[in-house]
C-alpha cells in the first residue's frame, strides 16, 4: 500500500529546494537528477544515460549556470520543454548556446517559445538518447501544447515527467476555465491513470513528487471540486 511517509523514507524522495543540491535517482539504466531553480520553484531534470552518458534535460527553466554545472562537461543532447510558460524555459538559450543541444517541444507550444524549436513530439512520439527511449504524451488544458514524458523503465515501474500537468493533490492550473480543466482531467484519466500503474512515480513540474497510485483515489474529488 502506499503512503506518502513510505515515500519520504525511500532514499530519493524528490525533495529538492531553491538553491540547494540536486536530488539524484540511479535507476539500472538512467541516472536522474532533479534540480529546483528559482523564483517559481521550478524544478528541472537531467537524465543521463548510464550504458552511453548520453544526456537530455526536462525544462531549462532558469539559473543557467547552476543548470551548466549540473549537466558538466559531457555535453547535451537535448533540452526538452514541456510547455510554453515562460517559468520553464528562461534559460532555454543559454543552455543552448552552452551546449549546443537540441530543442524540443509540442509543435502547439514551440510557437510560443522564444527559441528556435529543432524537433516537434506529437502524442505518442519518441525520442532517444544513448540507450534510452522518452515517449511524449499531449496533454491539453493547461496549455494546449503541454507534453508528459515517459520512460517505461525495462528493469522497474515507469517514470512519468508530467510538466505541469499533474501534481501531488491535483491537475495543473487551467485558469478557472471549465472547459480546459475537463480537457486536461480528462487527458491525465485516460492517457495516464487508465494506462499506467500505480507504481509509476511522478516528477512533475514544481514542488514534490508523488506516484500515481497514491493520487488515483482521488480523481473523483478532483472533478467534483473542479480544481
Amino acid at each position: 500500500m502506499f503512503s506518502q511517509a513510505n515515500l519520504s523514507r525511500m532514499t530519493y524522495s524528490g525533495e529538492v529546494t531553491v538553491g540547494g543540491a540536486a536530488a539524484v535517482r540511479e535507476l539500472p539504466g538512467l541516472v536522474i537528477s532533479k534540480l529546483a531553480v528559482g523564483p517559481y520553484n521550478n524544478n528541472c531534470y537531467l537524465l543521463r544515460c548510464t550504458a552511453t552518458g548520453a544526456q537530455a534535460l526536462v525544462d531549462a527553466a532558469a539559473e543557467p549556470d547552476r543548470l551548466l554545472a549540473l549537466i558538466g562537461p559531457t555535453g547535451l543532447q537535448y533540452v526538452i520543454t514541456t510547455h510554453s510558460h515562460k517559468d520553464h524555459w528562461q534559460a532555454l538559450a543559454e543552455v543552448v548556446e552552452a551546449t549546443g543541444a537540441m530543442t524540443v517541444a509540442h509543435a502547439i507550444d514551440a510557437a510560443d517559445i522564444p527559441v528556435e524549436t529543432d524537433i516537434t513530439l506529437a502524442d505518442g512520439g519518441h525520442l532517444s538518447f544513448g540507450a534510452i527511449e522518452l515517449k511524449a504524451i499531449h496533454l491539453i488544458g493547461h496549455t494546449e501544447g503541454s507534453i508528459a514524458l515517459l520512460y517505461d523503465d525495462p528493469d522497474g515501474p515507469p517514470h512519468l515527467f508530467t510538466g505541469d500537468c499533474l501534481f501531488p493533490g491535483g491537475v495543473g492550473n487551467t485558469k478557472d476555465d471549465p472547459a480546459r480543466f475537463e480537457s486536461l482531467l480528462n487527458g491525465v484519466t485516460e492517457k495516464l491513470f487508465d494506462r499506467l500503474p500505480d507504481e509509476t512515480w511522478i516528477y512533475p513540474g514544481h514542488g514534490g513528487d508523488t506516484i500515481l497510485g497514491l493520487e488515483r483515489p482521488h480523481l473523483s474529488e478532483w472533478r467534483s471540486r473542479g480544481w
